[in-house]
């Protein structure tokens, strides 16, 4: 015969044994949606070669997110006497995408001596600019382009396309009134210990 402690206990572990599996059920429903879900997802769709919009270029594909939003405007810049890059491009092209990583090798070097400049051409106006200061009078409807202005805002590089280093890097020599490549020691970065990571040879 049970006594009331004992009738108590037994609808106790009755309730918590249901509790316990229905938790159970709930969990392998939730592990079995879960994984259906999963099985449906694709991989990362982020490529070098497509024109998919991935994410920032320059951080995604140039190891350099230090690039986007630019630092500086042309008009600060000049103001500065600094030379000016401006690269046009957009984030869903796979020539821009594979040209980011020229552009952050430029910025490794010339970087503290010139404004780099990027801009997505997605929010430009539909017309240039008249004004000098305003980037969207250089953009020519290409994607990438390529524009450098010497310390007093003469365009003195403006190309289309993927560029190769040295090509810019031979504009931005003349530009600093530097030795040609083929009579000056190849540009080194020092290694990341030491104290500062000027150029050095």
């Amino acid at each position: 015969m049970f006594t009331a402690s004992a009738d108590r206990r037994w609808w106790r572990n009755l309730f918590a044994g249901i509790f316990t599996r229905i938790s159970i059920g709930i969990l392998i429903v939730a592990i079995a949606l879960s994984s259906i879900v999963l099985i449906d997802v694709p991989p990362a769709l982020a490529s070098l070669k497509d024109d998919r919009y991935d994410g920032t270029i320059f951080a995604l594909y140039g190891g350099n997110g230090s690039l986007v939003p630019p630092k500086s405007t042309i008009a600060d810049s000049l103001q500065r006497n600094k030379p000016v890059l401006l690269v046009f491009y957009t984030d869903d092209s796979s020539d821009c995408k594979q040209y980011a990583t020229v552009v952050s090798q430029l910025q490794q070097f010339y970087g503290r001596a010139a404004s780099f400049i990027p801009l997505s051409i997605d929010s430009f106006p539909d017309k240039p600019s008249p004004e000098l200061t305003e980037p969207s009078h250089y953009y020519e409807g290409f994607v990438p382009q390529t524009v450098i202005l010497d310390q007093t805002g003469k365009v003195v590089f403006n190309a289309k396309g993927q560029l190769p280093f040295e090509r810019v890097d031979d504009a931005f020599r003349k530009v600093f009134d530097l030795l040609p490549r083929e009579e000056s020691v190849p540009l080194k970065r020092r290694a990341v210990n030491e104290l500062n990571t000027e150029l050095s040879k």
